[in-house]
Order: structure tokens, then sequence, then C-alpha cells
């Protein structure tokens, strides 16, 4: 790993038994604050991810689902099915501090590697699990998929046009939010050991997780009882704060509030909404969603994006175009903010990650080295724990490494 300043975490060691999106993000998140990460991957077969192609990085075997979330990490391939393996993980163990594993419920508890199993022996031991429904509960033996979790933890129902069909996320949230409340339950049990030296399981459910960031749609219910209907794009709460049609595209409008929609009536000239009762707060025009729309989309579509966004801002009124992807990794203040680190790949290649968004005025996240190849530092990490290069080979012929 290259030389950088030592982050927050440094000095910090984590066994990473995970694989996919939820666990790996976790871990990734832990890598870049300065742990060190020992990545165990199956012998031959890694990662599920590593074939999650095309695409792959030009010039790699590594597909860029891998390449996303496995940076600053180290690959040691182990069978932890074979007692030898097992041992392995125990020797690991005497100088680890942390222990992320995203295994069905009671997998591990097979191998000699649950957390009741562990504890007793490491109490100082973090040990964090990642599954689909959490330790408990009546679903808690089924798998979880990120599609599965938008659909049966409500977001789905949520998301997409009113007359369409129910829609997930573009991307997969679920996995995400498990593996960034991993990370953040982990830290809480870092400080607790600070305080008391005794470490704790972190039980993160991706359904939990999936629940916990329903935010005001799900408060909405338990307020009212009733279930939200979905509304494309426009916000359940706020109205005008949705896409508009422009004269060349599409645009989003956000207007947050009474004085910033008596700013857009002025600025537009339509000073005459103002006296309207259906106009006059932001919950008449809630009650009136369909009105309002309806009478600002001719308004909207009188100018070009670029024209309504040069406008809006300099009136300070919320807006925005809706980016490709190629226009977002281009954009100017993306490249400003450094949203995207080149790395040197193993392969010998340059390739470029997107960054971790936290940033720390002391101790920043670093990039200290590149999503490994299968199995990278296996010899490196097992002579670190005292085996001989021959008793390397063996275990290698065995199919344990």
């Amino acid at each position: 790993m290259s030389q950088q300043p030592a982050g927050p975490l440094a000095g910090l060691r984590v066994l990473d038994l995970t694989r996919v999106l939820a666990g790996p993000t976790c871990t990734q998140m832990l890598g870049d604050l300065g742990a060190e990460v020992i990545k165990i991957e199956r012998p031959e077969a890694g990662d599920d991810t590593r074939g999650f192609a095309p695409p792959f990085w030009p010039e790699t075997k590594e597909s860029a689902y891998f390449l996303g979330v496995n940076r600053n990490k180290k690959s040691v391939t182990l069978d932890i099915a074979k007692p030898a393996g097992q041992a392995i993980i125990h020797q690991l163990l005497e100088s680890c501090d942390i222990l992320v594993e995203n295994f069905k419920v009671g997998a591990l508890a097979k191998y000699g590697l649950g957390w009741e199993q562990l504890h007793p022996k490491y109490p100082r031991l973090i040990y964090c699990s990642i599954t689909g429904f959490g330790q408990t509960g009546p679903y808690a033996p089924r798998p979880g998929y990120d599609s599965l979790i938008q659909a049966m933890g409500g977001v789905m129902s949520l998301t997409g046009e009113p007359d369409g069909l129910p829609q997930k996320v573009g991307v997969p949230v679920a996995d995400l939010f498990a593996g960034l409340y991993g990370c953040v339950g982990v830290l809480a049990a870092v400080n607790h050991r600070h305080a008391t030296g005794e470490g704790q399981q972190v039980d993160i459910g991706m359904m939990d997780t999936h629940v916990a960031w329903l935010a005001n749609q799900g408060m909405n219910y338990l307020a009212t009882g009733e279930n939200p209907p979905r509304l494309g794009n426009q916000h359940p709460n706020i109205v005008p704060y949705q896409v508009f049609p422009s004269k060349d595209g599409h645009i989003v409008l956000s207007v947050g509030n009474d004085p910033t929609f008596e700013r857009f009536c002025k600025l537009v000239g339509r000073e005459d909404l103002l006296a309207d009762p259906h106009f006059a707060t932001n919950a008449k025009r809630v009650e009136n969603r369909q009105l309002v729309t309806d009478t600002l989309t001719p308004v909207m579509q009188s100018r070009t994006t670029k024209e309504w966004v040069e406008t809006l801002e300099a009136a300070k009124i919320g807006c925005g175009p809706i980016n490709k992807l190629s226009e977002v990794f281009a954009d100017p203040h993306i490249v400003a903010r450094n949203c995207v680190v080149e790395m040197e790949h193993a392969s010998g290649a340059t390739v470029k990650v997107i960054a971790n968004p936290v940033r720390l005025s002391a101790t920043p996240p670093t990039y200290r080295a590149a999503p490994p190849t299968l199995g990278q530092h296996s010899d490196e990490v097992l002579a670190g724990l005292g085996l001989t290069a021959e008793e390397i080979a063996t275990l290698r012929a065995g199919g344990v490494v």
C-alpha cells in the first residue's frame, strides 16, 4: 500500500468476510478512513462481483462493479469450510479489531465463526453482521437481495408514475444504506470499546435500514394511516418541487417555502397567483397539486433549461438540469470537488474510482491501494502470521488458499 497520511482509523484491523455490495460498502468505508482491511475470498472464484460484468475495466480482468467497493483492501484467498482455513481465521483474529460478515444467519456458526462462538475467545472483537432481515424475527433465515428489500420495504410502492408500475430506485440503495449504517454501527462500537474495552455485535438488517430511510414518507403514513400514493417526480409535502418541461428538455424546480414561491411568481410575471387562495400557502398548493402543475407548466416551457437555470439561480430559487452520467462526471463542481480518483491497479492499468464523500479537515479519507486482484496479498498476510513459504505452498496445494 502506498504511503499516505494515516486516517482516523489507522491502527485498526478489519477481517472482511463480506461479498457483493452491502458488506463491501461498509468495509471500504472503514478502509478509506485508515483501517487495514483483509478481505477473505473463495479460492479461484473470489467475490461474486468479480463476475458481475460487462463492463470490465479496460486492460484488466476486473469488473467495474467490483472495483467500486473494494479499494484499500488486501485480498486473501481462503476456504473457511476447511479446518485449516478456520485455523487461519483464528490466527488473524488474534490481531483483528473488527470482523464484518454478510453470510446468512447462522452460516458462520457451522465453521465455529459465529458471534456466540467468537465473543468469549475475543471479547474485544467488534462483530458486524449484515443480512437481509437481521439476526432475529420471522424473516431472519431468508436471503436478502436489493430489489426484494426495495419491494418489501415499501420504497417501490412510492416510486414511479401515478398510473405506472411500482419502480425500484436505479441504484441498489438497499445494499448501500445497509453498508453505510453498518459502518456507523461499527464506529459507535469502536468508541464504546475505547471506553470499556468491550466488543459487541452490530446487527444490521437491510429491511430495518430500508424502513429507517422511508423518512418523511414513513412519517406521513404513521401520522395519517394512509398509504402515500406514487407521485412520479413530485414531492409529497412541497409544491412546486418537481420536474417541469422546459423549451428544450426538462428541469427540476424546487420551491421550498412560501417566500421563495412569492419571489418565483414575481420573477416569472405571475404575481396574480399570490392573490389566488389555491396558491397562497404551501399547504394549499399541496391540496391543489394538479392545478399548480397545470398552471406553471406553460410558464416553464417558455424558456430553455439553461436560461431557467441562469435566471432562477440568480434569484436564489432552487433548480437544476437533469444530468446524464456523462454530464455529472464532467460537471465543473464535481471536478473541483475531486469526486473521481485515479489509482494504479496491480494489472498495470490506471483505474478510476468514485471518491469517498466524507470530507474531514484533519484526517481525510485516503486512497492507499487500488481494489486488489484475487489473492493478491495471500502470501504477504500469511507470511505475517509466521507461515513459511513451504507451509503456504502446502495450503495452496490442498485448496485451502
